[in-house]
């Protein structure tokens, strides 16, 4: 079944607090928020859905700001304002993104009465450390809280992420991933940090009070984060910002390079990961001297990840195995991340 998510941005509305890090009139491209743009955004792409409603799950979606900290006034207009689509039976659901520290009682049952079933949780490391020097305002166990009472209301909850935070080791990141687990997260999103202008991150790099991840130490965390996931069976529903014109040309990109492609990269090196746990031991007492056939099993549609962003892959298990061809082969029975490695001349 396909889904749809339709996109209401409300940037920075609902957020008292000014993350180190956050610009989300740029995340979005949204500048500005107007109430009476949102019944007109929806019905446009609603209007362009041309495939079968049983075939569809279309949800309405609150991003951008901390929907849950809007004045009640507020959040429950857009909320009625939504309704009328549930009850037709052209929205299956809502969801909504916010902060650990605008989730409680009162506000889990206004968002059940309205009909949100899954809520995004803006949790971005389970570190008070890194919490405190990125300006968070809340710590780590308002976190696990407000994903304990999201789970025990029977909503879906997403866990948001970051990587590469002030502060912030590989140690951390796992160490939030695997929380998110405990957590009994439905699925999870991974933002690599990027440094936008007139933020207090663009003050802090200038000073050197912050240095951001390179590409490959970016790309080596957020495998690490895939890896435990997949153990855990957490789906990733997204690695990095959604790409756009905003973001791929706008010169407020500070640091941090936006690099759409860094999920097909991390995953290319897990794949890579995989491969070389199985090839080494396979490689003493092999004579490299013309070459290795290497043939590699794995899950359906995961081809070019073996293969590798740019084929990397195939470059490195070159250069440093004498792996001179690699052959790729889908087996319907592996899951995602499974591969099968052979030697096949040795």
């Amino acid at each position: 079944m396909k889904h749809i998510n339709i996109p209401v941005f409300i940037p920075h509305l609902g957020c008292p607090n000014t993350c180190v890090f956050c610009n989300q009139r740029k995340i979005s491209g949204v500048k500005n928020f107007d109430i009476r743009d949102v019944k007109y955004n929806i019905e446009k792409v609603l209007d362009g859905i041309r495939e079968p409603k049983d075939k569809l799950y279309t949800e309405i979606a609150f991003f951008g700001g901390s929907f849950t900290g809007l004045p009640r006034d507020e959040m429950i207009e857009l909320l009625e304002l939504v309704q009328p689509y549930l009850l037709d039976g052209r929205v299956n659901s809502l969801r909504c993104s916010t902060r650990p520290d605008y989730i409680d009682i009162e506000v889990i049952g206004i968002l059940k009465k309205y009909g949100i079933g899954t809520v995004e949780l803006g949790v971005q490391s389970m570190s008070d450390k890194v919490l405190q020097l990125c300006n968070r305002g809340h710590t780590a166990a308002r976190s696990e809280e407000a994903c304990k009472l999201i789970k025990e209301s029977g909503m879906s909850l997403v866990g948001q992420m970051m990587t590469g935070l002030p502060g912030s080791e590989p140690s951390d990141e796992r160490y939030t991933a695997m929380r998110l687990c405990m957590a009994r997260a439905d699925a999870v999103r991974i933002y690599p940090t990027m440094v936008f202008a007139d933020t207090e991150l663009e003050e802090m790099m200038k000073n050197g009070r912050y240095i951001p991840p390179d590409r490959e130490d970016t790309v080596d965390r957020v495998a690490d984060l895939i890896e435990i996931f997949d153990a855990n069976s957490v789906p990733i529903i997204r690695i990095g910002l959604c790409s756009g014109t905003e973001l791929e040309t706008d010169s407020g990109i500070m640091a941090g390079g936006y690099e759409p492609a860094v999920g097909d990269m991390a995953s290319s090196r897990v794949i890579l990961r995989r491969i070389m746990s199985q090839l080494v031991p396979l490689l003493e007492g092999t004579d490299r001297q013309n070459g290795l056939v290497l043939r590699v099993q794995c899950a359906m549609g995961m081809t070019s990840a073996v293969s590798g962003h740019c084929r990397t892959n195939k470059k490195y298990l070159r250069r440093l195995c004498g792996v001179t061809d690699l052959l790729i082969a889908e087996n319907p029975e592996f899951s995602k991340y499974d591969i099968k490695a052979d030697i096949v001349n040795k």
